[in-house]
């Protein structure tokens, strides 16, 4: 049997690709937040909260409008809330993954699919992609981690 602190090491090819995935979702969940600030400096428009249309350094020219929904911004926080919705249930799911250790190609495919699915997600919901488009990148997603925390009950109970 295999040393739990073994598996948690570079010189396994599922930790390290464990590790890669977790880096790129989380640089994604952070920079879905910054793309929303980033349309909303673009717009002047799409501003969550009333104390946002304050006067500030950031917001020289505050206007009642600014707080008038805008779906160019608010779609960014959409998908946002998305990624705060799926991603850390893959992170969870994907470290005890990581303990029970798979055969390295059958992980590289699933959590290198899961980054793919995310990606795909990503594309279809910033181009405004039909709904059928977008879950089934979501779809994938999300079976890649059901099936990761199933095979972790399975291997942890029988």
């Amino acid at each position: 049997m295999t040393d739990i602190l073994d598996l948690l090491t570079w010189d396994n090819p599922v930790f390290t690709a464990y590790v890669v995935a977790v880096a790129v979702t989380v640089l994604k969940v952070m920079g879905q937040g910054w793309m929303t600030v980033w349309r909303f400096q673009t717009t002047g428009r799409g501003l969550a909260s009333p104390e946002d249309a304050a006067k500030g350094l950031l917001n020289l020219a505050p206007d009642p409008s600014q707080l008038e929904h805008d779906d160019y911004v608010d779609r960014s926080r959409r998908m946002h809330r998305n990624d705060l919705e799926n991603i850390p249930a893959f992170w969870v799911a994907g470290l005890p993954f990581v303990l029970i250790n798979p055969a390295p190609g059958l992980a590289w495919v699933l959590l290198y699919g899961f980054v793919a699915a995310r990606a795909g997600h990503f594309w279809a919901y910033a181009t405004a992609k039909s709904h059928e488009i977008r879950a089934t990148f979501y779809t994938i997603g999300s079976l890649i981690v059901i099936w990761m925390a199933v095979q972790v009950l399975w291997v942890v109970l029988t």
